[in-house]
């Protein structure tokens, strides 16, 4: 699990970082790319406390369950997860709607606000 946990945060920073410099360029990649920032970081600290998931869905259910509604994440934490998802489906799947740059910093944003709680839930992710 310590491999695979390694493996999904590499590929969180990386997303993070795609997802930056797309803000100004192609917001809606950018939030894509923000989005999987955020899945694969959250992979990561349940790969190390011996939890996968195959779905998108089970992964949110488990952060709310056992993050936020536990206390170790902040309510808002919760949110921002929620709203870099709902960011990503409007930019993917939103037919007419399109994102603006302000769309794409916020889940920039709120996946950078993420990535740092993961380090804090699970601070081995700092040595991965």
């Amino acid at each position: 699990m310590k491999e695979f946990a390694a493996s999904e945060w590499r590929r969180a920073e990386r997303s993070l970082a795609t997802a930056a410099l797309l803000v100004s360029t192609d917001p809606e990649s950018s939030a894509s790319r923000a989005y999987y920032a955020v899945f694969h970081a959250a992979s990561a600290l349940f790969a190390l406390r011996r939890q996968t998931f195959t779905k998108h869905t089970a992964l949110r259910a488990a952060v709310h369950k056992d993050l936020v509604k536990t206390g170790e994440w902040a309510v808002e934490l919760g949110k921002d997860f929620d709203n870099v998802l709902f960011l990503r489906d409007t930019g993917d799947y939103g037919s007419l709607e399109r994102l603006t740059n302000a769309d794409a910093e916020q889940a920039v944003d709120a996946a950078k606000r993420i990535l740092a709680a993961c380090q804090n839930s699970q601070p081995e992710l700092k040595t991965l």
